[in-house]
């Protein structure tokens, strides 16, 4: 007898994905016909120019932005079929955010900018746990001023994984960082990835990034052009910058 090896979930699926803005000229195609597939657990990094289409798509699956044509499930529910009460209730009850700027309220610490989520969850962890787990336990008492930016990156992301979401979505989280800050913004979006298999996906511009995906997805013109699984996984620490 074989062991039969599972399939892995899938968190997302799209089909025929298109995304059309009207621009002065015409029609800007911000994506075209995406097919793609994001599995439970994975840390996926998406790579490509400006304006291939990485945020547009980051937004439609965050519940932010609606397709113009094609269809997009998260598991069972398709999300292009939800109302916007619908989605509301898909952010808050499954996906975390993070962006370049870190969007923390100055007058709150970073115990109080966490708060903010877990005050409204169904099933939060404690800030303080949230913070310790991206290795600020020390620093919550502290406001978002005395804090470096790699430090206020950390909060965003502890606000994030604070509500415990099926899925952590990252456009350009180490893009104001330098590389020493980055790589600690990195290792905690790993080790969040591994203790809590929440599926990841990174925008970056670093190319470099992707050699701690599980898989890197490349897009163009609003198309993937090319989808590679990485055999090994470098740790963070070793990704030159």
């Amino acid at each position: 007898m074989h062991a039969t090896i599972s399939a892995p979930e899938v968190v997302f699926r799209t089909e025929g994905l298109t995304k059309v803005y009207a621009s002065g000229e015409g029609v800007i195609r911000a994506l075209d016909q995406v097919d793609l597939q994001l599995y439970a657990g994975e840390f996926a990094v998406l790579l490509g120019p400006s304006g291939s289409g990485k945020s547009t798509l980051l937004n439609i699956l965050g519940g932010l932005d609606h397709v113009s044509s094609g269809r997009v499930w998260f598991r069972d529910t398709e999300l292009t079929a939800l109302g916007d009460r619908a989605l509301t209730r898909y952010r808050r009850d499954h996906v975390g955010f993070v962006f370049q700027f870190y969007n923390l309220v100055p007058s709150l610490t970073a115990r109080e900018n966490v708060q903010l989520v877990t005050d409204v969850a169904s099933d939060p962890m404690p800030a303080e746990e949230a913070l310790d787990l991206v290795g600020l336990g020390p620093r919550m008492d502290h406001f978002p001023s005395q804090m470096s930016g790699g430090e206020q990156q950390r909060v965003a992301i502890a606000r994030a994984i604070a509500k415990r979401p099926d899925i952590l979505l990252c456009d350009e989280p180490t893009g104001a960082l330098d590389s020493k800050t980055g790589v600690q913004v990195l290792e905690a979006l790993q080790e969040i990835n591994d203790r809590f298999g929440t599926t990841t996906v990174v925008i970056t511009h670093n190319a470099e990034i992707r050699r701690m995906a599980h898989r890197v997805i490349r897009f163009q013109d609003g198309r993937i052009v090319d989808v590679t699984r990485n055999d090994s996984r470098l740790p963070p620490g070793r990704i030159v910058w």
